[in-house]
């Protein structure tokens, strides 16, 4: 990594620390701020939504968020035998700068590191295994894939250069119309060209060999999108940045940043469902004519509706993720937009390991891999297979190893069968399972993303999922639709679309 980089990123994360994350756009000449928007959906991006809209909005504005469940979302604990375990989001890469500043202002703290080992298992054997040694790790990838491996850091790495440009640009107050603009800011047309292409055929160019795209790459867009190489190749770099080192996790679960964001913004938290969106004409004591948006909800006392004079949408607008109805508008917008989301089935074991399940001749308690990958093989069950922590790690805990019970999450497509858990755990106490409606399913070319702008002034923070979806992309998006939502209502142009700020702040940074 070069010393410039290193330099340029802490400097980035220093000055949106210390100037409060907000927009330098701000003035005497602004009109008055908005008197109240609300925030549908309380995970991970409409929580850092409120949060933002507070920083650029002030104190005066009432800002309501609608969530008719548990507020985290995706983001989501389980609890076993007295302790809690990640059943959703688990992981969060060391350049993260949002969740990493959300950390230091809600007073968080990461969690204890548990170092573990990682496989790869091909459906009938475990193809490769880490060793304790960094030095016998790097000589059985030198010799298995050549220089394949380093390869891949690089140009996740290079990949990361430009996504990190992202900070810099919203540092300084600047915003974006588009994901596909937001990419082009970022990476220029590499980016573009990465989303219209799959991993595959990004990294087949770049000169890797197609054995390592099976039996590496695939293992590990696996485990984080349940998806194959064939993938767009932006979500498949961001899924392999995943597999980085270094990555943490939040000390009593990464759900507790959602509820601390909603404490610190001091929103109404209102627990019900959004049924209908819907514009309305309001007649002013000026005798101007102004649009404000009625939000239809179900609660436990009924029904009710509010007005807002913004909106934003923090929860998909697609099939099986939302049934939000949109009434009054010109043109119509839809309830739901093209494209699925994918379903992954999250479910935690309690029990005893059937290390002979990988094919492996290892006994049980020499057997200390942690994490299980698997290839794209014909009939795979899973996706991955681990032995996880509790969401905070007690001072003195050791990983148990294979020959006793402990807690294992697998993922997998479809929920597994009682024969499927009698093969891979020789006996277990309890299971516990969650369907998620996880992720996009990435193809190439991408699908064409829907828009940030609904409306007038209201938002949709979700497309950018369909560039990638990580905790981080939709902080990025909640940050993004803040600042939009501000130079919007303030009829300040200049702050958004600006493609070429990294180059000129090149020289102050």
């Amino acid at each position: 990594m070069p010393k410039m980089m290193i330099s340029v990123r802490a400097l980035v994360f220093l000055g949106l620390c210390h100037a409060g994350w907000r927009s330098l756009a701000s003035g005497p000449e602004l009109r008055d701020p908005p008197k109240r928007i609300a925030v549908i959906g309380a995970g991970i991006g409409g929580t850092a939504t409120a949060y933002f809209l507070r920083q650029e909005f002030g104190a005066a504005v009432k800002i309501d968020v609608f969530e008719p469940g548990t507020v985290g979302g995706r983001l989501a604990t389980q609890n076993i035998g007295g302790h809690e375990y990640e059943t959703g989001g688990a992981v969060i890469h060391p350049l993260n700068l949002h969740m990493k500043h959300f950390l230091d202002r809600l007073g968080l703290s990461q969690r204890t590191d548990v170092p573990g080992k990682m496989a790869i298992f091909d459906g009938k054997e475990i193809i490769f295994e880490e060793s304790d040694w960094f030095i016998v790790n790097f000589l059985r990838l030198l010799w298995r894939y050549g220089f394949n491996f380093l390869r891949m850091q690089m140009w996740v790495e290079s990949v990361l250069d430009k996504f990190m440009r992202i900070y810099q640009y919203q540092q300084f107050g600047y915003s974006f119309t588009s994901v596909e603009k937001l990419l082009h800011a970022m990476g220029g047309d590499s980016f573009l060209t990465l989303s219209n292409q799959t991993l595959e055929e990004a990294m087949l160019g770049e000169g890797f060999s197609q054995s390592f795209l099976n039996e590496v790459v695939a293992p590990i867009t696996r485990v984080n999108y349940g998806q194959s190489v064939r993938i767009s190749g932006f979500a498949g770099a961001v899924a392999l940045a995943g597999a980085d080192s270094g990555l943490w996790a939040v000390d009593g679960g990464n759900k507790k940043v959602c509820s601390g964001l909603l404490y610190h913004s001091k929103v109404d938290l209102i627990q019900a469902r959004v049924t209908a969106v819907s514009v309305k004409q309001r007649q002013s004591k000026a005798g101007t004519t102004a649009s404000l948006y009625e939000v239809n909800y179900v609660g436990d006392s009924g029904s009710a509706h509010s007005l807002y004079d913004i909106v934003f949408v923090a929860t998909p607008l697609h099939q099986g993720k939302s049934d939000v109805a949109f009434s009054g508008f010109s043109p119509p917008i839809p309830s739901q937009y093209p494209g699925r989301y994918l379903q992954t089935v999250t479910t935690l074991v309690h029990g005893r390991l059937n290390v002979s399940y990988l094919g492996t001749s290892e006994k049980p308690s020499a057997f200390s891999v942690s994490e299980v990958l698997t290839t794209d093989a014909k009939g795979s069950v899973i996706n991955s297979l681990s032995s996880i922590d509790p969401v905070h790690v007690p001072p003195g805990y050791s990983r148990p190893p294979a020959s006793v019970d402990k807690v294992w999450k697998v993922f997998s497509p479809q929920p597994l069968s009682q024969q499927q858990l009698r093969a891979m755990f020789l006996s277990w106490d309890s299971t516990s399972e969650v369907k998620w409606q996880a992720y996009p399913s990435y193809s190439a070319p991408s699908r064409a993303a829907p828009p940030f702008i609904l409306h007038d002034r209201l938002y949709y923070l979700s497309p950018v999922e369909w560039a990638a979806s990580a905790m981080e992309m939709s902080a990025i998006s909640a940050r993004n639709l803040a600042l939009l939502a501000h130079h919007r209502w303030h009829y300040q142009p200049g702050r958004m679309d600006q493609e070429d700020l990294h180059t000129r702040l090149r020289g102050e940074l």
